[in-house]
């Protein structure tokens, strides 16, 4: 892929970025706002409901996912249990959840990657994210984060770059999984920087960061929420963010832009979803229910020190973000060159 069209995508990434952090801001700002009572249908809920996290345990993904089944749970006055089901970048459990009865009782956690990212870089992702789903609440937005052991010799990203210049198909970076958005975004970075880079992908961020840390592997691409910990305990190095609007320890950190990689971007969320012909009023009540949820000073708070934003939109606002980050991905992956099968 020529510069231009590298410069084409980047300039639309950037655009894109600015509309998603003003409809994140919106969503939030209405979200707070909101004070009338959470009405439940007379029929829901009676029983108690399953959210997937399509990774394994310890990750951000899963992390998010407890974080708000606890709340819901004190919400709904039922039980919420997070299952994980991993595999295939986020693929399995989301497409598990998308042959679920469509009652109410079975959600998935899924994020960006998995529903706006895999459908274009894998043949058969086993679920259109799209039809197969009733979108019910974005609950986060960060930026992607790219991270190094402290001990390690890369202090900056341009160390960790002018390294692989050095050793062509040798230096390594991690991701959470093939076809996840990390993984795009090291292709990205790969190409933007004119270096062979080695993708390592794990079966989510958890073994990952316990590769990274015992130096398997060079870089690791993920969330803020699943490498906080360990960069809060100064043992993992920020490099680099994927744009600016950070938070907490990933506050001030250099972006992409700052390190030399102009026209790259990206926003990471994670939002529940639905199968499709869940009854409409169930899924207001359950985004009613996040509403209300994002307003406890205790998750705000856990979701800012794992460096994201919260968000609580309604499901309508949520498609629209859905919509529009499928087909901005569809460009990004055009512009990496990944395909997956």
């Amino acid at each position: 892929m020529k510069h231009h069209a590298l410069h084409a995508c980047g300039t639309a990434a950037l655009a894109m970025a600015g509309l998603m952090w003003g409809a994140s801001g919106q969503a939030q700002a209405q979200t707070q706002t909101q004070t009338q009572a959470l009405k439940a249908p007379a029929d829901y809920p009676k029983q108690a409901i399953t959210v997937v996290s399509p990774f394994p345990p310890g990750g951000g993904n899963d992390n998010v996912a407890r974080l708000i089944a606890q709340e819901l749970g004190v919400i709904t006055g039922q039980s919420v249990v997070v299952e994980n089901r991993s595999g295939a970048g986020g693929n399995v459990g989301t497409a598990q959840v998308s042959r679920a009865k469509p009652d109410g009782y079975t959600l998935v956690m899924s994020q960006t990657s998995v529903m706006a990212v895999n459908p274009r870089l894998y043949k058969n992702v086993g679920f259109d994210p799209v039809k197969d789903f009733t979108p019910i609440s974005q609950i986060t937005s960060a930026p992607l984060v790219l991270v190094a052991r402290t001990e390690s010799p890369y202090k900056t990203l341009g160390d960790y770059l002018d390294a692989a210049r050095k050793q062509p198909g040798i230096i390594t970076y991690a991701t959470p999984g093939n076809g996840t958005m990390s993984h795009l975004m090291g292709a990205l970075v790969s190409k933007k920087a004119g270096v062979n880079l080695v993708h390592v992908p794990y079966r989510g961020a958890a073994p990952a960061i316990t590769d990274l840390m015992g130096g398997t592997v060079d870089m690791l691409i993920t969330s803020p929420a699943s490498a906080e910990p360990m960069v809060t305990a100064g043992k993992l190095r920020i490099l680099a963010l994927s744009h600016e609007n950070s938070i907490g320890v990933f506050k001030g950190a250099p972006t992409l832009k700052q390190s030399g990689l102009d026209g790259i971007t990206a926003d990471d969320w994670y939002g529940l979803f639905a199968p499709a012909g869940t009854p409409p009023e169930r899924v207001a009540y359950l985004a009613g229910a996040v509403a209300q949820a994002m307003k406890s000073p205790t998750v705000i708070a856990k979701i800012n020190s794992g460096g994201s934003w919260p968000v609580g939109s309604q499901p309508d606002a949520f498609k629209t973000r859905l919509q529009e980050d499928t087909v901005y991905w569809a460009d990004m992956v055009k512009t990496a060159g990944v395909s997956l099968d």
